[in-house]
């Protein structure tokens, strides 16, 4: 897989995957509490390689920039996985780390990270949504793009059903951070694991 530019498979416009494409996409969270961050994956259980991105101890193997909300604040002096929590090593912690987690299909990826994206975690809160929408969509197949079929999507909310639409209000969830309300994606392919994460810090 070319590391610099990659075509989109997706319907729609089309565009290349590269660095200022995934640059664009990572903005659409500008305005949120927010963590966006690809590491390699090289365990076949990925739960280490998920850690190791928490921790933020793995570069993106594109060399692409994130989006960190804790860079440069004291509370990565005391903790650096602020402010997730961590997968624990034994098998009993992982198991119950991952119970707070679904898998998702590929065909609801893409509205749930428009809705990471909006204020509140809230579709219906989002000023101009309707004008905003189709751009907002298109970044989020970006992102989506970076994980090729067969990828697996997984995420912390409480949904009914094996679809969730993440359009309509999403009324609750297991975090996965140290506060009470936070939502993500974390996506998994053969070759890498990326974290993409709001949270509600109030």
């Amino acid at each position: 897989m070319d590391s610099e530019t990659e075509p989109l498979r997706q319907g729609g416009p089309q565009t290349h995957l590269d660095a200022n494409a995934w640059a664009a996409a990572v903005d659409m969270f500008g305005n949120r509490y927010s963590f966006i961050a690809v590491g390699p994956r090289v365990h076949e259980d990925w739960l280490p390689d998920v850690a190791a991105v928490m921790h933020r101890e793995v570069a993106d193997p594109r060399g692409w920039r994130g989006r960190d909300s804790e860079q440069g604040e004291e509370e990565l002096e005391e903790d650096a996985a602020f402010p997730f929590r961590v997968p624990p090593a034994d098998e009993a912690g992982a198991a119950e780390w991952r119970s707070r987690l679904f898998e998702i299909p590929r065909s609801a990826v893409v509205r749930l990270l428009v809705m990471l994206a909006t204020d509140g975690m809230d579709v219906s809160r989002q000023y101009g949504f309707a004008d905003r929408r189709m751009g907002m969509e298109e970044h989020a197949q970006v992102i989506l793009s970076r994980f090729p079929e067969g990828s697996q999507f997984f995420t912390n909310t409480r949904h009914d059903g094996g679809h969730p639409d993440f359009y309509e209000k999403v009324t609750g969830c297991w975090p996965m951070s140290q506060y009470a309300w936070d939502f993500g994606l974390l996506a998994v392919s053969r070759e890498e694991v990326g974290l993409i994460w709001s949270f509600d810090a109030s």
